[in-house]
């Protein structure tokens, strides 16, 4: 069908969306540093009359240290928005942290910063620092409220923002090249599951999953590489849980968000914080079994701290939930082996798989694709051990097809056929809203057991493993390869 637009030729004027940087603004790159840094000093040594208002008291300022220059109504605007941000809002970086899009703000220099959209990273030149001093004093401004700092002594810091993002920070010595932050932010609109589900990270038959294995109890280990959006999933994950349920988190910088009523967030504490000793998430993983918790939620398992989560998982606190770093489901086991042998326990690596295996249910991995787009590529269980090795079986996957012409991942989640014996354990305690998953696809794979030539048994037996789940935004349902 024509539309209006193409039956009369209308041409669409588009509005010019160019960005331009401070010194496009201000040519005169050493005059507005020199301006901007004169300002900001006075303002700091001088006390706001209390007879004045805070722009007032702004103008009055520039008006006094650019006189004599000849500058343009749009330079004095844009030197008072640099000296407002300032004075009222986080530096320059002001305006990347307020805008929603923006998912990481990456700081390597005064004039070298990069942003983060839709996975997407690009260099951002409508912003910049006078100097080194000006990115640590912003630093300094982000952390102070949290009772961290950064200086020669302490060189580097990790910590969260009051609206919850994670910023990280190095300067020298340890940084050669000067200041470096990194600030990771969270949307609000990715903290439920429909979201994710929009956006393709994964299908309503997953989704459902996800949520009756939280309900029923299983324990679970969220895993994958930077930045691939472990701390998101878990996040929406933990929303799962009941209301009634007395929840406790535990992270080395407080990002998590849940909703529940009765939940306690405990967070690690550096050498550095307030003079006082370490405090680890081992120490606060093994005081939050004397907290009496119903779930234990452990923002990421990196050391000797593995071991007491196991722990839990294993004397009775069942639907405890943390993130690893790894590249996949078997490398999460392997990490985690390694983990529990570092914290000096002499046991046999025969002993640490029998207790893995007995304490975890569930293994969720999620990658960043090439695309910069997140997708949860497994969710298997671990099927006991058989040789001595750890046995996977895989209940949903991601496969990779190859690229769209819009450089999009272009790929299918699969559904392996098959009742998971973790789902007699989530059945049992209550959570049956997934009956028409399982049950509904062995049903179908029996009745497929028709006649055929013994050439085609093998085949057969392969396409009979798994089903695929032709997932497009609209619907989502059970469709045979071949048809």
């Amino acid at each position: 069908m024509t539309s209006l637009r193409d039956a009369f030729d209308i041409k669409v004027k588009q509005k010019r969306q160019d960005i331009l940087n401070d010194y496009q603004i201000f040519p005169d790159k050493k005059l507005l540093d020199n301006l901007r840094t004169e300002i900001v000093e006075a303002l700091i040594d001088h006390e706001m009359p209390s007879d004045m208002r805070v722009d007032e008291w702004i103008n009055e300022e520039i008006d006094r240290t650019i006189e004599g220059y000849d500058l343009s109504n749009l330079e004095r605007a844009h030197l008072f928005n640099l000296i407002d941000n300032e004075i009222n809002g986080n530096g320059p970086i002001s305006e990347l942290l307020e805008d929603d899009n923006i998912t990481e703000i990456m700081v390597n220099s005064p004039d070298e910063i990069y942003i983060e959209i839709d996975g997407v990273i690009s260099r951002d030149d409508s912003v910049s620092f006078i100097n080194d001093e000006h990115i640590i004093r912003t630093v300094q401004r982000l952390i102070g409220p949290l009772g961290r700092t950064i200086d020669t002594n302490n060189p580097m810091v990790d910590s969260r923002l009051l609206d919850g993002s994670r910023i990280n920070a190095v300067i020298p010595p340890l940084s050669t090249k000067g200041p470096v932050v990194t600030i990771r932010k969270f949307k609000d609109s990715m903290s439920n599951i429909d979201e994710l589900i929009r956006i393709g990270t994964l299908t309503p038959y997953m989704a459902r999953f996800l949520d009756a294995a939280v309900r029923g109890k299983c324990n679970m280990i969220i895993c994958g590489g930077t930045g691939s959006g472990k701390t998101t999933l878990l996040n929406v994950l933990s929303g799962f849980i009941g209301d009634s349920e007395r929840i406790i988190t535990i992270e080395d910088a407080a990002e998590l968000k849940l909703n529940q009523n009765h939940v306690i967030s405990l967070e690690t504490r550096n050498m550095n914080y307030d003079s006082g000793s370490e405090v680890t998430i081992r120490d606060l993983v093994i005081n939050s079994l004397r907290m009496r918790p119903d779930r234990i939620v452990v923002g990421e398992v990196r050391g000797k701290e593995a071991f007491d989560m196991l722990q839990a998982m294993n004397t009775g606190h069942d639907g405890s939930l943390t993130t690893l770093h790894a590249n996949g489901a078997l490398d999460a086991l392997n990490r985690l082996e390694t983990m529990v042998i570092m914290g000096g326990l002499e046991i046999p690596i025969k002993a640490v798989r029998e207790y893995i295996v007995s304490a975890i249910d569930l293994i969720v991995n999620i990658e960043r694709m090439s695309d910069g787009k997140r997708k949860v590529t497994s969710i298997c269980e671990l099927d006991g051990i058989v040789d001595g090795e750890i046995k996977l079986k895989e209940i949903f996957t991601f496969k990779q097809s190859g690229l769209t012409e819009n450089g999009e991942v272009d790929g299918e989640f699969t559904l392996h056929n098959g009742i998971p014996k973790v789902y007699k354990k989530i059945k049992a305690r209550g959570a049956d809203s997934i009956e028409d998953i399982f049950e509904s696809v062995n049903n179908k794979s029996k009745t497929k057991t028709t006649k055929v030539k013994k050439e085609d048994v093998k085949q057969e037996k392969e396409e009979s493993k798994k089903t695929t789940l032709y997932f497009q935004g609209k619907y989502e349902g059970y469709k045979s390869k071949e048809e």
